[in-house]
């Protein structure tokens, strides 16, 4: 038993020797100091003769030395061996050619590829050769020579890497749609590569040679694979409905899960495309035989058609709700219906006493975790429009407390914060706050650090927190929908607080107050502001864009709108209005952006 302990730690410890002096070859070769890299990578090799990576890093430290006739030498001894590496015939040829001798380079390329014919299991590590020393047309002859003597290689991602290196955009297209029918489970990967050669206009060059060997592929072969990476274009490009249209074609040849569909709506109503999404939504809701998918669907179709009520007249609404309840009930399975119910009451017909009471009523079902977690915030929601924040904090606490580490408790402890931040208790929201920075979900982090922000910066300057003060109650009188009151207490601070940091907050929360009265040329002198007494802060990109909308929608001058976008472009490259300036600036410039 000692014995044998004694081989083992013997062993380990030769590994670990070998380990080490691996390392300092390495070291001494990235260092540049050619010669210790040498007889660093001799000792080596004359340890293990059977690692050809040390004698190649022998060979690559003569070359970078320039002492190419030593390299010869070693190369040439080597290749006469039994059980010949065919890597040893790429080195010699890539030998020659840095001595400008392409006759015998391109003997001993053409005996590396004249190897792999013979041995065709050699072919990955002779092509990777190649494409290591970026000889990209014999990696190809190998590859594509292995797949032909052997149809059970499958080289189409190294093939189409290299036509992408190349330039060859249209085959590095087809080798990956080849390789996606190939292998269907590399389609992830395929579109992850393909995408970084696309843009998100449909016009530019990448985007249409895709779309028309698509199209091509799919006339030829019909496939749902193409419709469903014709969709994935679209949907890159935010042409929803024609991403909608190969959904459609999908669903009906045979996959007849709606999820994909209801995706697509999702993602053209985050993308504020809510007519595409009503026509959608109404396609489940028609097609759908499963009562939980209708109900989803026509929750968000009922949302949809509230925020498009101008008028104040919401009894259309109101009689939706009422057949929708009458069809499915007050039940599990109508949670987060009646959710929007009682939000509708509250914030649309100005009754959140009766929301209230409806959301307790609900609370009094049998309901799951994650029900509760969705009634209480709402409830907390409209307790705070009341201004009852005490209350509201016992039901957000509740769920935080519940669903700690989940997505949902992130969300509770930000609703604390921003009602603290409302009643003015602003160091304990900044607690909350400093904890969610670093939340899974990247809206509430971002939500989370743009209100510490607000905070922090309003705090430092101002002990009192007078102006920062103000600001909490006109963003509370915004939430509570009552504008003119918002604009009065952000007039005052514009008039009193001068020059304090929270000047360009106040113009920007009080521009799109205005934008949203319709009062645009008041909205307009605020954003002008910010961009000129403001120039260097965070806000200024908001107010270049803002700009630009009100100049393109409502005041008809669009050479005028064009030059805000231009700022955005040129200037502000990091903003997140970076796509749709980009995109709104070349339809203006006279580019067919559909």
């Amino acid at each position: 038993m000692r014995y044998l302990l004694f081989i083992i730690f013997s062993l380990a410890m030769y590994s670990q020797t070998i380990a080490q002096s691996d390392a300092l070859a390495q070291q001494y070769y990235e260092k540049g100091e050619y010669k210790k890299a040498i007889v660093a990578f001799e000792k080596l090799y004359k340890k293990s003769p059977r690692k050809i990576n040390y004698f190649i890093g022998i060979i690559s430290s003569h070359q970078q030395l320039e002492d190419f006739e030593t390299a010869e030498k070693l190369l040439l001894e080597a290749i006469q061996k039994p059980r010949l590496n065919p890597l040893l015939l790429v080195e010699t040829g890539f030998n020659y050619e840095l001595k400008k001798d392409t006759v015998n380079a391109n003997i001993y390329y053409e005996k590396a590829v004249a190897y792999t014919k013979q041995k065709v299991s050699a072919s990955y590590i002779v092509g990777r050769s190649f494409e290591k020393k970026s000889l990209l047309d014999y990696a190809l002859r190998v590859y594509k020579d292995a797949m032909i003597q052997n149809p059970n290689y499958n080289f189409l991602n190294n093939i189409a890497r290299i036509y992408g290196e190349k330039g060859d955009i249209e085959k590095m297209f087809s080798s990956y749609l080849d390789l996606i029918k190939d292998r269907v489970e590399q389609k992830g990967y395929a579109q992850r590569i393909i995408s970084q050669f696309l843009r998100n206009d449909p016009n530019d060059e990448n985007n249409t040679l895709f779309r028309k060997l698509l199209l091509k592929r799919n006339q030829e072969e019909p496939n749902l694979l193409w419709n469903e990476l014709l969709s994935w274009l679209f949907i890159q490009q935010k042409q929803y409905k024609r991403a909608f249209i190969q959904e459609k074609a999908i669903y009906m040849q045979g996959d007849y899960s709606l999820q994909r569909i209801f995706e697509l709506a999702s993602l053209s109503i985050e993308d504020g495309e809510m007519e595409i999404a009503r026509e959608i939504l109404t396609y489940i809701i028609d097609k759908s035989t499963q009562d939980s998918t209708k109900i989803r669907a026509s929750q968000n179709l009922i949302q949809i058609d509230i925020e498009a009520v101008t008028d104040g007249n919401y009894d259309a609404i109101q009689e939706r709700f009422d057949e929708l309840f009458t069809n499915y009930q007050r039940n599990y399975r109508t949670v987060l219906l009646q959710r929007d119910y009682a939000n509708f009451l509250a914030f649309q017909k100005n009754d959140p006493k009766a929301g209230i009471a409806y959301l307790k009523e609900t609370l009094q079902q049998k309901l799951t975790l994650r029900q509760q977690a969705a009634v209480k915030l709402a409830l907390g929601d409209i307790l705070v429009y009341q201004e009852q924040f005490n209350q509201a904090l016992i039901y957000f606490s509740q769920v935080q407390k519940a669903l700690k580490n989940d997505i949902t408790g992130q969300e509770a402890r930000f609703r604390v914060a921003r009602t603290s931040y409302y009643k003015g208790d602003f160091e304990w929201a900044e607690t909350q706050l400093k904890v969610l920075k670093s939340s899974v979900s990247q809206l509430i982090a971002n939500d989370a650090l743009q209100l510490k922000l607000i905070i922090s910066d309003n705090s430092l300057e101002d002990s009192t927190q007078t102006a920062l003060k103000k600001y909490a109650k006109a963003d509370l009188l915004k939430y509570q929908k009552k504008e003119t009151e918002a604009i009065a207490t952000l007039e005052d601070i514009l008039q009193n607080h001068k020059g304090e940091k929270i000047e360009d907050e106040a113009l920007l929360m009080q521009a799109k107050l205005y934008e949203k009265r319709g009062e645009y040329d008041k909205a307009r002198l605020n954003y002008k502001k910010i961009i000129e007494f403001f120039k260097d802060d965070i806000l200024v990109d908001d107010a270049y864009f803002a700009m630009a909308q009100l100049y393109l929608h409502q005041f008809d001058d669009p050479e005028k709108a064009k030059d805000f976008f231009e700022e955005i472009i040129f200037n502000h490259q990091d903003s997140i209005h970076y796509v749709e300036a980009q995109k709104a600036y070349r339809k203006l410039r006279g580019d067919s952006v559909n």
